[in-house]
């Protein structure tokens, strides 16, 4: 799936569109200093990398002030999400040479993107709308890792692999979830074997 497609499929004005280029080329040069995606996938970047993350956008809380990508590597999904319209985006990513490829693109771009280079551990807590995260973590694990920025109104994407329906039926994750969430598992437009987890309600104040 290349560009035309990927740009029909999103409904992607020329604005966006351009800034996507943009991003791509940057992502490219980049790549060839520091491993911010597996070289490979850039020959299919715009379904691999470009619809994987921009899907999230038609999922998005009727209500976005502030997103917060976790581990954002080569800003997969939150720059993409910043370029599709999120209006306030934290990156967090530990790796210093990473998160100078954010600060360096997002400037370029002229996105509403703050990047964070630290552990996801030591940020202070931060009230998002929307939380995100690509392929980061188990999700017993990466529901842990989002509750410092979550309200009960945030809402979480996580981009998945196919064992993400196994993971949310296993104890850890039902344990860290807790039974007032709700969970929607969806299929990803990118892949067949990818999967969106959607989690609402989650009670960021329950002891578990």
């Amino acid at each position: 799936m290349g560009r035309a497609e990927v740009a029909a499929l999103l409904e992607l004005d020329d604005v966006r569109l351009g800034k996507l280029d943009a991003y791509l080329s940057a992502l490219g040069t980049w790549n060839k200093a520091i491993n911010l995606v597996a070289a490979s996938t850039l020959a299919d970047a715009w379904r691999r990398h470009i619809l994987d993350s921009a899907q999230l956008w038609r999922h998005r809380p009727a209500v976005l002030e502030r997103l917060v990508d976790l581990g954002s590597g080569a800003g997969l999904p939150g720059l993409i999400l910043a370029i599709m319209g999120a209006p306030e985006v934290h990156l967090v990513e530990s790796d210093r040479r990473k998160a100078a490829f954010l600060r360096d693109t997002a400037a370029r771009l002229d996105l509403p993107v703050h990047v964070h280079d630290r552990r996801i551990e030591s940020m202070t807590p931060l009230a998002a709308d929307l939380v995100t995260a690509r392929a980061l973590a188990p999700l017993d694990r990466l529901v842990v890792m989002a509750r410092p920025f979550m309200t009960p109104t945030t809402r979480l994407l996580f981009l998945e692999g196919r064992s993400a329906g196994c993971e949310l039926t296993g104890a850890d994750a039902k344990s860290k979830i807790g039974h007032t969430a709700r969970v929607t598992l969806l299929d990803s437009l990118s892949s067949r074997d990818g999967r969106i987890v959607m989690i609402d309600g989650l009670n960021p104040y329950e002891v578990y």
